[in-house]
């Protein structure tokens, strides 16, 4: 079992780039998606997503999403993963700004260009989206989900 649990979620989070993101429409109809990401404090995540998305749509029905972070390179029974569950919407246009900071530190952080205001407000293609843990848990050695307080 890892010595630290918290440590060796946190280092998956900041090793990987894309959380697979699960949604369901008001229906109930499940959906999951890729997607690029940047945290704040292990807690917000924070993604690029088109209005017209299949996750986003279904957000904007149902704020109670899931996801998952993980290494999928690893061979089978060796693998390590973050779960949360969260609540999830579409970034407030008052709070942008802070948003874009911290997805805009994480593409410098990985040698891509960066996005202005444009990008994801008004006329722009896309719009920046969170989702705030409810609940996070780690996979232990033992495949056992070990919930845990990222700010422990």
């Amino acid at each position: 079992m890892d010595a630290n649990p918290i440590a060796a979620a946190r280092q998956l989070i900041d090793a990987n780039q894309y959380v697979t993101l699960a949604t369901a429409d008001a229906d109930g109809r499940p959906w999951a998606s890729p997607v690029w990401f940047a945290h704040k404090g292990y807690t917000e995540f924070v993604w690029l997503s088109r209005p017209e998305a299949q996750h986003s749509r279904n957000i904007a029905q149902r704020s109670e999403v899931g996801f998952v972070i993980f290494d999928s390179t690893v061979p089978p029974l060796t693998g390590k993963a973050v779960y949360a569950e969260a609540l999830a919407q579409e970034v407030e246009e008052s709070d942008v700004p802070e948003a874009l900071a911290t997805f805009n530190a994480r593409e410098a952080a990985v040698g891509i260009g960066r996005l202005g205001l444009g990008d994801v407000t008004g006329d722009g293609n896309f719009r920046l989206h969170r989702a705030r843990a409810t609940q996070l848990y780690y996979l232990d050695d033992h495949d056992h989900r070990v919930p845990f307080d990222p700010g422990a």
